[in-house]
C-alpha cells in the first residue's frame, strides 16, 4: 500500500513538473546566458516546435551538454566533464522506442522526449529503491514513508527533470545501497558501478563496499570469542579477513572501472588523436574558434594535462573551464549562492550533530561494535538513530563538506538530492517529532480479549499520505513542519521558473 501511495505521489509530481514548467517557460522570457548552446544538426519538422514548446525548458544549462553528447558523440574538451550513461539511454530511447516518430520529429526533438520520459521513469525508480532502502535500514515504516513523500517534493526537482543525470544517479545510487543492505554484494556492486558511469561521485559509494564487509567480519569474529579450537579458529580468523580483502578490492575495482575507462578514453582522444580537423562539421569547428573550445587534431601538439604524471582528463576540465577548486568559491561575490545552498547544508549538518548528540559513543568507535567486553554488537534499533543509519549520515556529512569547500556551492542541494537519503530521513524525522498533526493516538477498534486492568493499546495515526495531509492543513502545522516543507515546495516551483528559463539555479 505504501508503495502504492509513494508511487501516486511521484507520478503526479512528474506530472505537474512537466505542465508547470511549460506554463512558466512561455510566460517569461528566457535569460540571454552565457551557455554552451551549439548549432542545431537538422531543420525542424512538423512536430518540433511543439515539443520545442513544451519540453524546450528541460534543454538549458548543463542539459544542452547532454544533448550534444547524445546527437553528436563527444567532441569537445570540456564535454567530457558529463559522463556518458547518460546521453547513451537518450540516444537508445530516440533510436528505439521513438523511433517512429523520425518522420515529424528530428532526433533533437525525440531526445528531448526521451529526456521527458526517460527521467520521469527513472524518478519512479528512485523512489522505489528510496523507499526500500528506508525500510530496511530505518526499520521504521512511517519514517521511511514520510521520507520518500519529501522525495517526490525534492528541493533539486528541476534536475531531477531536465536533461540531467540526478535521476539516473539516484536511481542507480539508492537501488545499489538497498541490494547491499540485504546481502545481494555482486548485484549491488554491479549497480553502484553503472552508477559511477553516470557521475564521478560514484566513486564516493566504494565506501559502503569496504564498511559494511569489515562491520560484517568483526560480527563473525565475535562470534567466534567462544570457540575453543585454536586451529579451527585461525582458519576461519584467516577466511574472514581474506574474504574481507577480496570483496574490498574486487568492489573497488568494479566501482572505478566505468570511471578508468572513460578517462583513458578521454587521453586517447587529445593525447593521442587520430581525428582531423577534416572530419568535423565545419559549423563545429567554428565555434570552437568562437568560443575557444578544444578539439581533437591529430596535427595539433597534444594539451599540457597530457604530460602530467596522472593525466585525468575530468580533473583538468573541473580546474580549467569550471575553475573547481579548495576554497576558489569563497569570495564576496557568491554569498548569494552560499545562501541558496544554505538550507541543503542546514539540513546535512543537522543530521551529523543530532546522530552525534544520540550516539556520541557509536560514532567514536564508527559504528564497527558496541562498548564493553561482554557486550553484543548493536542490536537495530528503529528510526533515524539506527544504528545502520551511521554510514548513510558520515557519507552525507562527507559529501557536504566536499561541496561546501571544493565545489560550486549552489550546485549542493541537487549534489546530496541524489547522492544520499539523509537530507530526507533527518526532513522525515523532525516532521514526525515535532508535527503534532502525524503525533495523533487512535485507540483500537476492538478491546475483545484484554484482560482487565491492563493498559488500553494505542496506535500512532498516519494519513495514506502525510505529506498531502499536511499541506491541506497548512495553517495548523507547526513551525518546524512550515519551514521544513517551505523549504521543499519553494525551491520545487522556484527551480522550474528559473532554470527553465536560463536565469540562474543551484
Amino acid at each position: 500500500m505504501d508503495v502504492k501511495t509513494v508511487l501516486q505521489f511521484a507520478a503526479t509530481t512528474r506530472g505537474l513538473s512537466l505542465l508547470i514548467q511549460a506554463l512558466l517557460n512561455a510566460a517569461i522570457p528566457d535569460h540571454e546566458a552565457d551557455a554552451f548552446t551549439p548549432p542545431r544538426a537538422e531543420e525542424p519538422r512538423l512536430l518540433d516546435p511543439a515539443v520545442q514548446w513544451f519540453l524546450g525548458g528541460l534543454s538549458h544549462w548543463d542539459a544542452e551538454h547532454f544533448l550534444f553528447i547524445a546527437e553528436r558523440g563527444y567532441l569537445y574538451e570540456h564535454n567530457y566533464a558529463f559522463f556518458p550513461l547518460f546521453p547513451v539511454i537518450l540516444r537508445g530511447l530516440a533510436e528505439t522506442v521513438l523511433r517512429p516518430l523520425s518522420g515529424c520529429l528530428t532526433l533533437r526533438g525525440r531526445l528531448l522526449l526521451a529526456v521527458a520520459l526517460g527521467n520521469s521513469a527513472l524518478f519512479l525508480l528512485s523512489v522505489v529503491a528510496l523507499y526500500g532502502l528506508g525500510r530496511v535500514v530505518l526499520q521504521d515504516r512511517r519514517l521511511a514513508l514520510v521520507s520518500s513523500l519529501l522525495y517526490c517534493l525534492t528541493p533539486a526537482n528541476v534536475f531531477m527533470m531536465a536533461g540531467y543525470s540526478e535521476s539516473l544517479f539516484a536511481a542507480l545510487t539508492f537501488g545499489g545501497l538497498f541490494l547491499l543492505e540485504r546481502g545481494y554484494t555482486l548485484r549491488a556492486c554491479l549497480a553502484l558501478s553503472i552508477a559511477t558511469a553516470a557521475r564521478a561521485n560514484g566513486l564516493v559509494n566504494v565506501g559502503f563496499l569496504l564498511y559494511l564487509p569489515l562491520q560484517q567480519a568483526l560480527s563473525k569474529i565475535w562470534g567466534l570469542r567462544k570457540d575453543n579450537n585454536r586451529h579451527h579458529k585461525c582458519f576461519r580468523y584467516t577466511w574472514i579477513v581474506a574474504r574481507l580483502l577480496f570483496t574490498a578490492a574486487l568492489g573497488t575495482a568494479v566501482i572505478a572501472l566505468p570511471f578508468l575507462v572513460f578517462q583513458y578514453y578521454g587521453y586517447r582522444m587529445f593525447c593521442t588523436p587520430s581525428l582531423s580537423l577534416e572530419q568535423v562539421s565545419p559549423v563545429l569547428i567554428q565555434l570552437a574558434e568562437d568560443k575557444g573550445y578544444r578539439v581533437p587534431d591529430e596535427n595539433a601538439p597534444p594539451p599540457l594535462w597530457c604530460l602530467r604524471p596522472l593525466p585525468l582528463l575530468y580533473s583538468h576540465i573541473q580546474d580549467v573551464y569550471w575553475d573547481v577548486g579548495f576554497l576558489r568559491y569563497f569570495q564576496l561575490k557568491q554569498i548569494p549562492n552560499f545562501l541558496l545552498a544554505l538550507p541543503m547544508a542546514t539540513l546535512g549538518m543537522a543530521a551529523a550533530y543530532m546522530y552525534y548528540r544520540a550516539n556520541p559513543a557509536r560514532c567514536l568507535r564508527l559504528g564497527l561494535w558496541d562498548g564493553g567486553a561482554n557486550k553484543r554488537p548493536d542490536k537495530p534499533t528503529p528510526g533515524f538513530y539506527s544504528p545502520r543509519v551511521f554510514l548513510y549520515v558520515v557519507h552525507a556529512t562527507m559529501l557536504l563538506g566536499f561541496g561546501t569547500f571544493c565545489m560550486h556551492v549552489q550546485v549542493l542541494t541537487r549534489f546530496l538530492s541524489s547522492s544520499t537519503p539523509v537530507p530526507f530521513w533527518i526532513s522525515a524525522h523532525l516532521l514526525l517529532l515535532y508535527e503534532p498533526l502525524l503525533q495523533r493516538r487512535s485507540p483500537p477498534t476492538s478491546n475483545k480479549g484484554q484482560q482487565r486492568g491492563t493498559p488500553r493499546t494505542v496506535f500512532l495515526y498516519l494519513p495514506q499520505n502525510p505529506i498531502v495531509h499536511l499541506l491541506s492543513r497548512w495553517r495548523t502545522c507547526s513551525i518546524p513542519t512550515r519551514w521544513i516543507l517551505g523549504y521543499f515546495i519553494s525551491y520545487w516551483l522556484m527551480g522550474l521558473a528559473l532554470h527553465c528559463n536560463f536565469l540562474p539555479w543551484t
